[in-house]
């Protein structure tokens, strides 16, 4: 398959103790929190461990996810909010906009933010696996589900806990609606790549794979344009990324279009839909070329030179001379000045994202367990609070190098 990959950095947050001395009065309520102190700590130390696989990151997700509910959920089922809430202060830095973190005193903020990086994480594994020269079927299949995974937990992030935060988003911040919905149509759009791949391999009709390529460029074009408004300060590079793939993929609507024609006689409008093909991958491959010039949060990398770049170019230049070749020794059919336009519906391979829940409260969550945190013990002055300037520092990443890096690096 060998696919690449832009991949935006994950989240950075300040570390969490979870120290309530004099609040939680029983041996029960201060295992809960030293059980929520080593299991955050062990989740973040798995977002930068390249031997982690999804099953022992659902095993963490689950284990932390179900303890910080206990802050979050009321345990008699109503709609009471739950009274520990906003007894900690969360801090969180953004994927686009650096390491000036974002600092909330709300359990909400912690399980979206910490969400978000777990999709995130699925998205950079998928990543990995897909730049292998010798993938296999089933590595195939653990890319596409990583994408559809990644792309359900950002769905249910804004559609389920989002909108009950307390302190609004900030417009350009990673939890406001335009980022989210760029991530969740770019998973979408990366899953169908790999479908492609798969359609491709086993000679599938090219009526199909053009269809599937079509959908796809689209889908980068509309994440493209739901980023528009942002400040391409923070964007332009990420931009960069979905409108060449865009491009990439018209190129390849276009040329499998073009075989669908010429199996249907109509050589002329084949010879048409090439070139169009051709066009599109010269503005790919321009736009490889400003992506790797531009600065910008996410992975460097040169595309152009990547193998998936460079098979396309040969099969466009192949496939538009032999169809040169047929018309000139049995079609002799003129060539029209109008591309053909591209109306191609996909009625297979189109993904969709998978419905995604948080863990169930952890079982250590009974009502005595909650009865003793006693919020009238907390000190008055609160200096353990962190200030909302300070810096968090980067999360040490295998796979985003630095920006002066020209290398291809996959993330």
């Amino acid at each position: 398959m060998t696919h690449w990959f832009h991949r935006n950095p994950l989240k950075a947050t300040a570390p969490v103790q979870f120290n309530y001395y004099g609040v939680a009065t029983t041996p029960a309520s201060s295992k809960i929190c030293n059980d929520l102190r080593l299991s955050r700590t062990r989740l973040l130390e798995l977002f930068t461990d390249v031997s982690c696989n999804p099953e022992m990151m659902k095993n963490a997700t689950d284990l932390y996810f179900s303890l910080l509910q206990g802050f979050i959920l009321s345990l008699d089922d109503s709609a009471q909010e739950c009274k520990l809430r906003y007894i900690q202060n969360f801090k969180w830095t953004d994927t686009l906009q650096g390491h000036v973190p974002c600092a909330q005193q709300d359990a909400v903020f912690e399980l979206v933010s910490m969400g978000f990086n777990v999709a995130l994480w699925y998205t950079k594994y998928a990543s990995r696996l897909a730049g292998k020269e010798d993938i296999t079927e089933d590595e195939a299949k653990d890319v596409h589900r990583s994408l559809k995974i990644a792309a359900g937990i950002f769905k249910h992030l804004k559609e389920c806990h989002i909108p009950k935060l307390i302190t609004p988003v900030e417009k350009g911040r990673d939890l406001e609606a335009r980022l989210i919905d760029s991530y969740i149509i770019q998973c979408q759009a990366e899953a169908q790549e790999v479908t492609i791949a798969r359609a491709i391999e086993l000679k599938h009709n090219p009526g199909l794979i053009a269809a599937l390529a079509y959908e796809t460029a689209n889908f980068y074009q509309k994440a493209d344009q739901t980023l528009s408004s942002l400040d391409p300060t923070y964007a332009g590079k990420w931009r960069k990324y979905l409108n060449l793939k865009s491009c990439f993929y018209m190129a390849y609507a276009y040329c499998y279009h073009g075989q669908t024609l010429l199996a249907s006689d109509k050589c002329g409008e084949a010879i048409r839909s090439l070139q169009e093909s051709e066009k599109f991958f010269a503005k790919a491959e321009a736009l490889c070329k400003e992506y790797g010039e531009t600065k910008g949060p996410g992975t460097t990398a040169k595309p152009s030179g990547h193998l998936f770049f460079r098979k396309l170019g040969s099969l466009i230049k192949n496939t538009l001379e032999k169809c040169q070749r047929e018309n000139g020794f049995i079609y002799f059919q003129k060539v029209p000045t109008e591309a053909p336009q591209l109306e191609l519906k996909a009625n297979y391979g189109l993904v969709e994202p998978v419905p995604f829940e948080f863990p169930a409260l952890n079982a250590h969550w009974t009502p005595e367990a909650l009865a003793a945190f006693d919020l009238t013990k907390r000190p008055k002055d609160d200096t353990a609070k962190p200030k909302p300037d300070e810096e968090v520092k980067p999360l040490k990443e295998p796979d985003i190098k630095p920006q002066k890096d020209s290398g291809c690096q996959i993330s």
